[in-house]
């Protein structure tokens, strides 16, 4: 109709349009609340996050290490992210030295020699960062190296950061006392006055003759909760502001490998920095490992949440597999040690191993994955895998609640993973997935799901999805006991990304929630601990809601999505309950489905609070186009 009319007059096209826009409006929704009838419980545990090694998630993210490739390792076309150093007429080579390392776990280096340097003269080394060397004004940051050298002679190194357009020293420090065998050298910088800037670089120096050998150069910033070996403050916050129930890890892909022998090993992630080997990531790039089991313990500490322990269940991606019986059992013994590791007394041999580690207080551990994503493995083995796992661990830890990454046979799992990527009309059409679900078992862990709308991270159409598709998580909130969106995190600089969409971007500077993050914090921050009876007549195909309650707190917390364009009138009726006049009202909302959040304008989309008025038993409430809104009310 536009394009005949068009053809004829814009003017009388735009009239055209103008009425049929204003008759496209949904009719009016009638939802009826009951609110003295509870159906069913919300899962404590119902929203949490999901995290593994992809987008630069943990190194050149959440991990806050500034130093990259802080082991050296090489490539054919040198050592990346490492370069020479030489002042005036300093003269100095660099290569990588395989047979010489401070630890089994690396066994080598980066070798330096020094043909000629003096104080004025130094040579040396720089390290570029992650996309650069996050530094702000008065900061402390906090360093250390392991280093040898030819000659007890050799003199001190010089540790500085410097600005990479004016080459102007910002900190700089003296370790002294190097020696002809391997030791940790630790040292600390503070900047002055300057700017905040990403645009630098650490270098180490030395102002003499000779040949210096280093490994496991490492530099950390101010962390959350001063964590050593800790993780970014600004990530950490915006973490702790979407309420997670709990963290599952140490990933899905990143678990199992491209190869078993590319595995995640948790043996090889405790412990000193130095006795952690590292290994392949399957996303293209290498892990340090300085995230490692304990680290992720003490995420879990931090934001207080339950950890969700998925454990390695002989399926890796390129189709390797362990044949389940004896093949299989090294690797279900292994997973038996790390769950006493996590919760074991110090009088065990791996809870006294986490003692050591600095922890002697056991984790509190509900929910164990085994495996992740199996319905890949072409053999057919998971069915005996997994029943393998769950009469091991089962046997020795009852309670533990086992998840299976697909339905199995045989056994009756627990809990059964199931994963999501779809479009936004995808979600609008499947928000009733487990309305029929039987109740009967097993409960259902939503571990990976997302509307992949929108890149680097979801634009507010992803978000719309997202919210609809939450309201049916929370209906059924007493067969799904966790959900997780992922992925959760993207360094969006240039090659820092291999999955589009993801819920938080940063750089190393800065850090910003999607539309879709915003929407996550929105579910998680009001929701009660029951769903109430309810119903809606009417409304548009794009209409969602959930609805559910607190009796301790007297509120009720109503979810309203509307994806479609136009406003959408509720009429909304409450029975069996009175209700304050007066309603926090939260808004999340965006002109059009491609509006998002960036590095540059981080706050483009974000919820806003207000109040309703004249609320009562029965009123009306119009949403805007393209909007998620929660409405909290008091109960008198």
């Amino acid at each position: 109709m536009f394009e005949k009319t068009f053809a004829k007059t814009a003017g009388l096209a735009i009239l055209v349009l103008t009425a049929s826009l204003a008759t496209s409006q949904a009719p009016p929704a009638v939802l009826t609340i009951h609110a003295d009838q509870p159906v069913s419980a919300v899962s404590p545990t119902l929203y949490g996050l999901m995290t593994e090694e992809i987008n630069f998630s943990y190194d050149g993210g959440l991990y806050a290490e500034m130093v990259r490739n802080r082991t050296f390792r090489d490539s054919w076309e040198g050592v990346p992210y490492w370069y020479v150093l030489e002042e005036g007429n300093a003269r100095a080579k660099m290569e990588i030295e395989h047979q010489s390392g401070p630890s089994e776990a690396l066994k080598s280096s980066l070798r330096l020699d020094v043909e000629q340097a003096d104080a004025k003269n130094p040579a040396g080394v720089l390290n570029v960062g992650w996309w650069g060397m996050p530094l702000r004004p008065g900061s402390s940051y906090k360093g250390s190296f392991y280093a040898k050298a030819d000659t007890g002679g050799l003199g001190p190194v010089t540790v500085s950061l410097v600005e990479d357009n004016s080459g102007k020293t910002v900190a700089t420090t003296r370790v002294d006392g190097l020696t002809t065998a391997w030791s940790q050298y630790e040292f600390a910088l503070k900047t002055g006055a300057i700017a905040p800037s990403a645009a630098n670089h650490l270098v180490l120096s030395v102002g003499h003759a000779g040949t210096l050998w280093l490994d496991l150069v490492s530099l950390f910033p101010p962390t959350y909760h001063d964590r050593v070996n800790g993780n970014r403050i600004d990530l950490m916050e915006k973490l702790a502001a979407m309420h997670p129930a709990f963290l599952r890890f140490p990933g899905g892909n990143y678990l199992e490998g491209d190869h078993i022998s590319e595995r995640y090993e948790w043996k090889k992630t405790i412990g000193p920095l130095v006795d952690r080997p590292t290994h392949p990531s399957p996303w293209r790039y290498h892990s340090s490992d300085g995230m490692g089991l304990l680290e992720f313990l003490g995420w879990c500490e931090d934001l207080k949440m339950q950890p969700v322990l998925a454990v390695y269940a002989g399926y890796s991606l390129m189709g390797e597999h362990v044949n389940p019986g004896a093949d299989l059992e090294p690797y279900v013994q292994d997973a038996l040690d790390e769950l006493e590791y996590v919760t074991g007394g110090t009088g065990t041999k791996w809870g006294a191993e986490r003692a050591k580690d600095g922890h002697p207080e056991a984790f509190k551990l509900t929910y164990v994955e085994i495996g992740n994503e199996d319905w890949f493995d072409k053999s057919g083995s998971y069915d005996e895998r997994y029943a393998q796992f769950y009469k091991a661990i089962k046997a020795k830890y009852p309670d533990l609640q086992l998840i299976a990454t697909t339905p199995v046979k045989g056994i009756r799992p627990d809990v059964v993973d199931d994963h999501y990527y779809l479009r936004a009309t995808q979600f609008f059409h499947d928000t009733t997935h487990y309305d029929k679900t039987d109740r009967g078992g097993p409960k259902i862990f939503v571990g990976e799901w997302a509307t992949r709308e929108g890149f680097p991270t979801p634009d507010f159409g992803a978000a719309l999805g997202d919210a609809a598709w939450m309201t049916g998580m929370e209906r059924n909130s007493d067969i799904i006991v966790m959900a997780s969106y992922a992925p959760l995190l993207v360094n969006v600089n240039p090659g820092g990304m291999q999955w589009e969409t993801d819920l938080i971007g940063y750089d190393a500077m800065k850090s910003y929630g999607s539309p879709s993050y915003y929407a996550q914090v929105l579910f998680s921050s009001y929701v009660g601990d029951h769903t109430l009876g309810s119903k809606v007549e009417g409304g548009g195909d794009k209409f969602f809601y959930s609805i559910t309650g607190n009796a301790a707190k007297k509120h009720l917390y109503l979810k309203l999505v509307n994806a479609a364009s136009t406003d959408q009138a509720v009429e909304i009726e409450m029975t069996g309950a009175k209700v304050a006049s007066t309603a926090k009202l939260v808004s999340l909302s965006a002109k059009d489905t491609q509006a998002t959040n960036t590095l540059t304008d981080p706050e483009r989309i974000v919820p806003v609070q207000n109040s309703l008025h004249d609320v009562s038993s029965h009123f009306r409430h119009t949403m805007p186009g393209y909007s998620i809104q929660v409405i909290e009310f008091d109960v008198q």
